[in-house]
């Protein structure tokens, strides 16, 4: 962060901003992390977006693109089961899941060659293969760009968090809302950034608030010309409105879900987590991530996938698109689900799957998506793609214009260089016809 100083050190405007957030329970540094902020196609049907992201890496093998007939050095333990959709089968530990089928696309036969977590993520989580000299967004980031949210919530909100650099080169004005914490069935997420400590009132807050705006129009110009400071500011009026809004502590709120909305879904937090994205992309959030780590199985891949993963998965996602097709929602809203690569076909000597970008799954819906589909294939052992290889920016470029979003754009770094959104993907046209 930038603090203005003078020969004393702090600046009266810093100084003053720094002690408003502390009044309210936000500290400098969480002030950053929470700081937020379009054009696109007026065709577009979808007009919000989750993304679950599966951290580890799950095998492709045991979940939704099984090899029955692959030797048994690679095939595993579990069985395929049929889907609602002819001809689609999946994991026998995804019973949920394969009764939603027509809702969603699997994607077979995604295939890169970053086989480290942190640069996997990057390559899944932004549709750009990572370069040393270039920090690209986060698909959040760009949609907090694009897509205008609510007043009086923010365009793009981690559940509980995000633990990547979001905003690459737009900035931290792009940034996500972190709520900090997972929620809990029945119960209103206490959010950072939404609660007054106690002690403290909304007039206390209001003075604070009007103290600050006498200072912004004290600076001036000054103020107004800098670019981290803009965030700052967007921040903070949306975290005081997001205060002062019913309707904002009413959509971290899943009390006041209906019980045929709640019982679609588990009462694990990956599940609540998914009820909640549900409930703020109703309420005008225009990106929301959710995340779902634990898939990183070197060893016994099968009891942790069978005993824990899969059956949270499958609660949690099946909820999420039936609970948005029930509420009218899963046509204009793009789901996304990745982890950063696939697992080796071949079962390593602990009973565990390895690292491996050369195939793996996503899934898709919403947005304009047809779903009960199967896009891409991967040969008869799971090794890599049979035909054709869906990249990670063919699958961006993909996201990108359920959403309206033109890949090619060209934006500007801040030191004026020009950067394409998705310099190499193509939409996979299969998804849209």
């Amino acid at each position: 962060m930038s603090i203005h100083t003078n020969c004393e050190g702090v600046s009266r405007r810093d100084f003053l901003r720094v002690g408003a957030l502390a009044g309210v329970g936000l500290s400098l540094s969480e002030y950053l992390a929470l700081a937020n902020a379009g054009g696109v196609s007026p065709g577009a049907r979808g007009k919000s977006a989750i993304f679950v992201r599966l951290g580890g890496g799950p095998s492709h093998m045991d979940s939704f693109d099984l090899k029955p007939d692959a030797p048994d050095t690679h095939r595993g333990e579990f069985k395929e089961i049929a889907t609602n959709v002819p001809g689609v089968r999946i994991s026998e530990h995804l019973p949920r899941l394969a009764k939603c089928a027509d809702k969603y696309v699997i994607l077979r036969g995604v295939s890169h060659t970053l086989a480290a977590h942190e640069l996997g993520t990057i390559y899944m989580n932004t549709g750009n293969r990572p370069l040393p000299s270039l920090n690209y967004p986060h698909y959040g980031a760009v949609a907090a760009k694009e897509l205008r949210a609510a007043d009086h919530l923010p365009p793009f909100v981690a559940i509980p968090n995000l633990g990547a650099k979001a905003t690459g080169y737009l900035g931290v004005e792009y940034g996500p809302f972190e709520t900090g914490g997972s929620p809990t069935a029945g119960k209103a997420l206490e959010v950072r950034g939404m609660a007054l400590r106690p002690g403290v009132t909304f007039e206390d807050l209001d003075r604070r608030q009007n103290l600050v705006q006498r200072y912004d129009t004290a600076f001036g110009d000054y103020a107004k010309n800098d670019k981290l400071l803009q965030g700052m500011d967007q921040f903070g009026q949306k975290a005081y409105a997001m205060m002062r809004s019913p309707k904002a502590r009413e959509a971290f709120d899943l009390s006041k879900e209906s019980a045929n909305i709640t019982k679609l879904f588990g009462k694990e937090q990956f599940s609540q987590s998914c009820l909640l994205a549900t409930r703020l992309v109703e309420s005008g959030v225009r990106f929301v991530t959710v995340s779902l780590g634990g898939w990183d199985t070197h060893s016994e891949n099968f009891s942790k996938l069978k005993g824990s993963n899969l059956p949270t998965l499958d609660a949690g996602l099946s909820g999420l698109f039936t609970a948005l097709a029930d509420k009218g929602l899963l046509d204009s809203t793009a789901v996304f689900v990745t982890g950063e690569f696939g697992r080796t076909p071949k079962i390593n000597k602990n009973g565990g799957r390895d690292h491996y970008p050369r195939a793996m799954f996503c899934l898709l819906a919403g947005g304009g998506i047809k779903g009960g589909q199967v896009v891409g294939e991967s040969d008869a052992k799971g090794e890599g793609p049979k035909d054709r290889a869906i990249t990670p920016d063919d699958v961006a470029a993909s996201f990108y214009a359920a959403l309206g979003i033109d890949h090619a754009k060209e934006y500007h770094t801040p030191t004026g260089r020009p950067v394409m959104l998705v310099r190499n993907g193509k939409p996979l046209k299969e998804l849209f016809a």
